[in-house]
């Protein structure tokens, strides 16, 4: 099986996936008012490696959702609005080099790698930012975010959450992993 055949759906599981996105899409119209889901559908059904990876952003909690619309390029921004980090995203280092830097205890993988391999980016600190605009989210876990080179230059990576209402940009050694961190990502269609 190639890898571009690896990243297409069955006809049930894109038949689910798109009744999942739909339901969830209805219920939580806050997060993207004045936006049709008809529309929306429309692009996905036309890319089916893009809907490929909102199904791995599903499959590992990240309960994807569109919250936004770029008219300049016409894209439907989808983003993991799951309330705490992705379960099936925790307990990783933030990238490759961070998890070859330890000596024992390897953590079985680490944010950049599975973000490419689903075909999704990092949030960045400002859309972390717009994201909790819409909602609570990471009240008790928390998430990796698109680190500056220069940062990570030197080791380290950035994080963020919510506590006592307020979001928090935090800094560590990008090689700790925690049961309760992982990362949020976004797509473009």
């Amino acid at each position: 099986m190639t890898t571009e055949n690896k990243k297409k759906l069955s006809p049930i599981q894109r038949e689910e996936l798109l009744n999942t996105l739909k339901d969830r899409f209805e219920k939580n119209y806050d997060r993207h008012k004045g936006l049709e889901w008809i529309r929306i559908e429309t692009k996905l059904l036309a890319n089916s490696e893009k809907l490929w990876s909102l199904n791995e952003m599903e499959r590992t909690g990240g309960e994807p959702d569109v919250v936004g619309h770029d008219s300049h390029t016409d894209d439907y921004i989808f983003t993991d609005c799951s309330p705490e980090s992705p379960k099936g995203r925790r307990s990783i280092c933030y990238d490759r080099e961070a998890i070859d830097s330890r000596k024992e205890f390897k953590p079985s993988n680490n944010a950049i790698d599975m973000a490419d391999a689903m075909g999704i980016k990092l949030l960045t600190e400002q859309d972390y930012r717009e994201l909790q605009k819409l909602g609570y989210f990471d009240t008790k876990t928390s998430s990796w975010v698109s680190t500056p080179e220069e940062i990570r230059k030197l080791g380290g990576a950035l994080f963020c959450d919510r506590r006592f209402n307020h979001v928090f940009l935090f800094h560590n050694g990008a090689d700790s992993y925690y049961g309760v961190r992982g990362f949020r990502g976004s797509l473009r269609v």
